[in-house]
């Protein structure tokens, strides 16, 4: 049985193309175009990782890993982002992703990121 991502990305053909590059790697994935969406395929079936863009709206893509790391705190969540983001390093207070992606990413970036973390 293959292993089930969730994919958070209200750019439609942004998580089209991510689902895709994960079928390459014989992962399954399940969209979601915003956090909501997100928390509630969370509750009725079972992801092995969370990829999640960080601008969307309704709820940022920092609040959904706060949420899923409140609930789900085994569960690795990844970010994306087209644009520059800081060091998770700093505060003990902020909930830290267990991997980010920059856009543009190619596939050798999601294998990697699927061998770190799966």
């Amino acid at each position: 049985m293959a292993k089930s991502i969730l994919i958070v990305d209200d750019n439609p053909n942004m998580s089209s193309l991510l689902s895709e590059m994960l079928e390459v790697f014989d992962y399954e994935s399940v969209r979601a175009r915003d956090g909501r969406e997100a928390l509630t395929a969370l509750e009725e079936s079972k992801f092995s990782l969370v990829i999640t863009d960080m601008r969307m709206p309704n709820m940022t893509g920092l609040e959904l890993l706060e949420r899923v790391k409140d609930k789900y705190p085994k569960l690795p969540v990844v970010l994306i982002s087209g644009y520059a983001v800081g060091d998770f390093s700093g505060s003990g207070d902020i909930v830290k992703p267990d991997g980010f992606l920059p856009k543009p990413f190619m596939m050798s970036d999601i294998e990697k990121l699927l061998n770190s973390l799966l």
